[in-house]
């Protein structure tokens, strides 16, 4: 896979549906069945996946004993997704 500053591009991507899901309901977190329908794969890897962006502090993850949960950037996340995804690219 693609490395773009240490991220891999399956990293890079679901930070880009979290972002977009800040930019359509800013404060609400979205469902995780939300997020592994929107980004195509099972939920066990979009929980690895969020587990190691929540472990990088740019994520916050609820998850629940039934199974359910929800995600959504963290402060230092939307910064750096604005500053990612907002921003044009300087190459």
């Amino acid at each position: 896979m693609e490395q773009e500053d240490g991220i891999d591009a399956a990293l890079i991507a679901l930070l880009a549906l979290l972002w977009q899901a800040r930019q359509e309901a800013p404060g609400k977190p979205w469902s995780l069945a939300k997020l592994a329908k929107r980004a195509g794969v099972q939920m066990s890897t979009l929980l690895r996946q969020l587990n190691a962006l929540s472990s990088a502090g740019l994520v916050t993850l609820a998850t629940a004993e039934s199974g359910g949960g929800s995600a959504s950037l963290s402060a230092a996340g939307a910064e750096l997704c604005a500053s990612v995804f907002a921003a044009p690219s300087a190459d």
